[in-house]
């Protein structure tokens, strides 16, 4: 088996990149964030190629050190209350194809000390796809129960994010699922405890999450006519 992608010293980096979280201590740290984060985690995305693959051809594990699966660390400031420049946890996304293309769905990937989680779906769609997703939820509500509502999901889910405080304009406010298309955001969530993040067969953790939240985003695809 392989060794373990991170450790208690991930964890350990991160909390002081938390107290310490200033270029400069942050570049006279830089062979640790190599050594303990940015390594650790493209070796993750590349194994989680072949998985990925399994349950579709068309997301990506991108292992590129910059612009591929792995979120920067640096922080976007220039619209931020907080200005302190860098991320204290670790960002994972594998993307659809055509993920340059438009705003696609995606698995997810968080991971820091005592709050780590996976995830799927689409996060703030933009107009065309927010409105292209609420219609097929008219069109085909019984393939978004499925999605979202089988046993298998909800033993590990739970659908998250924003909603409109009132239905959304054009669609019917007595429907049945008036609650989901008032939602901003089609994501789900579920935890993942330390000890997992820490070990060996991580990837496989992965996928078997990955598998029960596939239904939503295969259902998001669809919806937006991307092949999945």
């Amino acid at each position: 088996m392989k060794d373990p992608y991170f450790s208690a010293a991930t964890w350990a980096f991160l909390r002081n990149l938390k107290r310490n979280n200033s270029r400069d201590w942050f570049q006279a740290h830089s062979d640790e964030y190599e050594g303990l984060v940015r390594g650790p985690a493209l070796r993750l995305i590349e194994d989680m190629a072949a998985p990925l693959a399994t349950l579709s051809p068309h997301f990506r594990a991108d292992a590129r050190k910059v612009g591929g699966s792995l979120f920067r660390i640096q922080r976007d400031t220039r619209f931020a209350k907080d200005k302190t420049p860098y991320k204290t946890h670790i960002g994972l996304r594998f993307r659809h194809e055509r993920a340059r293309d438009v705003h696609t769905p995606l698995f997810y990937l968080h991971l820091s000390e005592g709050g780590s989680f996976v995830g799927g779906g689409l996060w703030r769609p933009d107009g065309p796809a927010l409105r292209a997703i609420r219609s097929f939820i008219v069109a085909n509500p019984a393939g978004w129960k499925s999605a979202t509502r089988s046993a298998a999901f909800r033993r590990r889910f739970e659908l998250g994010g924003d909603s409109l405080k009132r239905p959304p304009r054009g669609f019917d406010p007595e429907h049945a699922l008036i609650e989901d298309l008032r939602r901003k955001d089609f994501v789900a969530s579920a935890p993942l405890p330390d000890d997992q993040v820490l070990a060996a067969d991580l990837p496989a953790r992965l996928l078997r999450d990955y598998r029960r939240v596939a239904p939503l985003v295969e259902y998001l695809c669809d919806a937006m006519e991307l092949p999945y």
